[in-house]
C-alpha cells in the first residue's frame, strides 16, 4: 500500500539514521557522501528517501551521489565478495524486475534480457496468496515446496524470435487455474512445480547469455535471490566451469548497505548530483 508505506518512511528515516550512525560510530563530518535511492520504486517511499538525503547534504555540505535501485542490489555482490570485479553476467530477480545484465563495468550496465509482463517475484508473490500462503510469497512457496514433489506439469513461454526476455504471466495464470479447478490438490507439489519451472526458465536463458557472451562469471540478484532451490540450480553451472557468485542472504532483499555499495563506486566515479535530482518510479538501469 503506497500511502501506508511512505508514512511510515516518514516516521521512521530520521531515527534508523541517527540509530545507524551511532552504531557505526560516525559523524557527519566523516562522511563522503550521502547516496539515495531515486528509483526505481514507488514514488512516495523514494520521495521520502530522497529528500531527507537533499536536506542532509545541504545541511552538512555533503555530495549527494544518486543510486539506481537495481545497481544497488547488483553491488550487494561486492559486499559478500570483495575479490568480485566486472565484467560479469548479473540474474537480477526481484518483485519488480527480472532481467539478465552484462555488468561492463562498476557503473556501466547493458540489459540482454528482460520480462515482458510479471517479474518473477511478482509471479511467487500472486502463486503464494492464491494458495493461501499470504504475503510475502516467496518465502513461503519456497518452504512449502521443499514438502512436495515437481510432479506437475506447467506451461513455459517462448518466444520466436532470438532474445533472451522472460514472460512469467503463463506459469501464473496457469497455476491459479489449476488450483481453482481442484483446490484440494496438493499444494507443496504446486509450489515446487511451479518454482522448478520458472527456475528451468531462468535458467535457460542465462545458459543462453553466456553463450552469446563467452562470459564465465555469473552473479544474482534482487530479493528471489534468496530462493533455496534457485541457488542451489545456480550453484550447479559450477560443474560447467562458471563461477558463481551469489550475495548473502540478509542482503538479497532491499538494504541500505547495497545502495552504499553502489554509491561507493558512482561517487569515485565522479558522479555528483544537484538538489535537483528527482524521484523517478520507472528508472531504467
Amino acid at each position: 500500500m503506497p500511502e501506508l508505506a511512505s508514512r511510515n518512511h516518514i516516521e521512521a528515516i530520521s531515527r534508523v539514521t541517527q540509530k545507524a550512525l551511532e552504531e557505526a560510530r560516525e559523524e557527519w563530518k566523516e562522511i563522503d557522501a550521502i547516496t539515495p535511492t531515486y528509483g526505481p520504486g514507488l514514488v512516495g517511499a523514494l520521495l521520502v528517501g530522497l529528500s531527507y538525503a537533499k536536506a542532509l547534504a545541504f545541511a552538512n555540505r555533503i555530495p549527494l551521489v544518486g543510486v539506481n535501485h537495481i545497481q544497488g542490489h547488483i553491488a550487494a555482490n561486492y559486499i559478500t565478495y570483495q575479490e568480485l570485479e566486472p565484467p560479469f553476467l548479473c540474474v537480477m530477480m526481484s518483485g519488480g524486475n527480472t532481467q539478465i545484465i552484462h555488468v561492463k563495468t562498476y557503473t556501466e550496465f547493458e540489459v540482454l534480457g528482460k520480462t515482458r509482463d510479471d517479474a518473477i517475484g511478482e509471479a511467487f508473490d500472486k502463486v503464494a496468496r492464491v494458495v493461501g500462503l499470504g504475503y510475502p510469497g516467496g518465502p513461503k512457496v519456497d518452504q512449502l515446496a521443499k514438502q512436495g514433489e515437481a510432479n506437475i506439469e506447467l506451461p513455459k513461454t517462448h518466444f520466436d524470435e532470438d532474445t533472451l526476455d522472460f514472460s512469467f504471466s503463463g506459469i501464473k495464470t496457469a497455476v491459479i487455474n489449476l488450483h481453482h479447478k481442484n483446490p484440494e490438490m496438493n499444494q507443496a507439489d504446486l509450489c515446487a512445480s511451479f518454482q522448478k519451472t520458472v527456475t528451468e526458465t531462468l535458467m535457460e536463458n542465462v545458459k543462453k547469455a553466456i553463450q552469446k557472451t563467452n562470459i564465465k562469471t555469473v552473479t544474482l540478484a534482487g530479493g528471489v535471490s534468496a530462493n533455496s532451490y534457485i541457488r542451489k540450480e545456480f550453484l550447479a553451472l559450477e560443474s560447467e566451469k562458471v563461477k558463481v557468485y551469489m550475495p548473502d542472504l540478509k542482503l538479497c532483499t532491499d538494504n541500505a548497505a547495497m545502495i552504499a555499495s553502489a554509491g561507493y563506486y558512482n561517487y569515485i566515479e565522479g558522479k555528483r548530483n544537484d538538489l535537483n535530482l528527482n524521484a523517478i518510479p520507472n528508472l531504467k538501469l
